[in-house]
């Protein structure tokens, strides 16, 4: 089954399982709880335990421009209190790929991408309104195939800071990564990774979220930056919160061989407040 096939079913299988499901087994969340869960989701260091899993699809993606690729990533969120003063916020990208004809005579690939993970140390109340994370950020290189990945362990600094006034949460995290190790005859990597960002939340828990994911590769200097446009909404599947999301993206500037033009992304996030 090809790439374009495997995306259109995955796609069409889950959005048939949550139709059904939401069919059969929704129900609303309290206004006040769900806009309180929609503006922490909103905060990547809120003190909240939860788990996105985002789909995503990429075209244009090579030096004929003739690749594709999809992927499904798994970002665990988990925090730990250290102290009444101090949370530990642990942040995981755990990345499935399905990909063909990116570099010519290679064809199609699929398996687990590099790991990374992310630490903020982070004030446990918002000082003067502004609410701040740092830490490292580690990658760590288990691609399944040496086309998924870069073959280097990567290590640096990574942070965020926002505010929430009212409905309005805006802010931006960033990190930047060099790697230290791995193989030697994989490219070096220096990367600045910037997402700036602003969500607007309803007392009805939607959230509309303008942000970029932009990258600057210091080796090559070139940037990507892909604009997303995201609408989301906060509800229970029996028991479980829920937040289902979906999206448009737009890649505004792109480096030779990077995705082009649009693109979509789905995605839920299990919420397991305390």
């Amino acid at each position: 089954m090809t790439s374009r096939k495997r995306v259109i079913s995955i796609f069409l299988g889950l959005s048939m399982a949550t139709a059904i499901s939401l069919l059969f087994t929704f129900t609303h969340v309290r206004a006040d709880e769900g806009e309180d869960l929609a503006k922490k989701l909103a905060n990547p260091v809120a003190a909240l335990i939860s788990v996105p899993i985002d789909f995503d699809t990429y075209s244009d993606i090579g030096p004929t421009d003739q690749g594709e690729r999809w992927t499904l990533v798994a970002k665990p969120v988990v925090p730990l209190a250290l102290n009444p003063e101090w949370n530990l916020i642990s942040r995981t990208i755990v990345p499935y790929l399905d990909q063909k004809d990116i570099v010519a005579g290679t064809g199609s690939q699929s398996g687990l991408g590099d790991f990374q993970e992310s630490l903020f140390f982070s004030p446990a109340q918002p000082k003067n309104g502004l609410i701040w994370g740092a830490g490292p950020i580690f990658l760590f290189p288990t691609a399944t195939d040496d086309l998924l990945g870069s073959e280097k362990w990567g290590i640096g600094p990574t942070g965020v800071v926002l505010k929430q006034e009212g409905s309005w949460s805006y802010g931006m995290l960033a990190n930047h990564v060099w790697s230290y190790a791995g193989d030697d005859d994989r490219s070096d990597i220096s990367s600045t990774f910037v997402q700036p960002f602003v969500t607007y939340t309803t007392k009805t828990a939607t959230s509309f979220t303008l942000q970029t994911e932009s990258t600057y590769n210091w080796k090559n200097e070139e940037w990507s930056v892909p604009v997303n446009a995201i609408v989301a909404q906060v509800f229970k599947i029996r028991s479980q919160l829920i937040q289902l999301k979906a999206g448009i993206r737009y890649w505004a500037d792109s480096a030779p061989g990077d995705p082009e033009g649009w693109g979509f992304k789905v995605g839920l996030v299990l919420l397991f407040p305390k």
